[in-house]
């Protein structure tokens, strides 16, 4: 299993957000997260992406739980929100993101040209993102995420 959740429960005070949830996604498999308002969706994934504590219950992705620190390193959040900086070139984005994450210098080089290559970037590598489609932002946004 790619992600397995075992009775995954949250709680605000009085708020019920997440009622021990369990399910298992495999490899490969595609799967939508469906539900009303308040069905505890967005809480599910912010458990998953390690932005919040469980009250109780575990998931574990490629068997590792997500409340050790090396569930971490298999993780990459793209929020709703674009979080490119305007100012910068496509690849400036890229190069300040792979900065962050620390990469030496080989391993970056690498990881960009592979990035540009999959997202098809070499026509707008040099532009800035202020000045790029909503579409193109919002891949770079995911291109960002996807560095580490």
């Amino acid at each position: 299993m790619s992600i397995k959740i075992e009775n995954l429960t949250k709680k605000y005070k009085d708020t019920i957000a997440l009622d021990n949830l369990s399910l298992e996604i495999k490899e490969h498999e595609l799967f939508a997260l469906l539900g009303l308002n308040g069905a505890g969706k967005t809480t599910t994934i912010k458990m998953l992406a390690t932005l919040v504590k469980p009250t109780s219950g575990d998931a574990f992705i490629y068997g590792k739980s997500i409340n050790s620190e090396e569930v971490k390193e298999l993780i990459a959040i793209s929020t709703q929100e674009t979080s490119v900086a305007r100012n910068l070139t496509v690849e400036e984005n890229l190069l300040f993101m792979a900065s962050i994450y620390g990469l030496d210098e080989n391993t970056k080089n690498e990881v960009i040209k592979r990035i540009i290559a999959d997202f098809n970037f070499e026509k707008v590598l040099k532009k800035k993102a202020k000045t790029l489609s909503g579409g193109w932002q919002r891949k770079l946004s995911i291109a960002m995420a996807l560095i580490a």
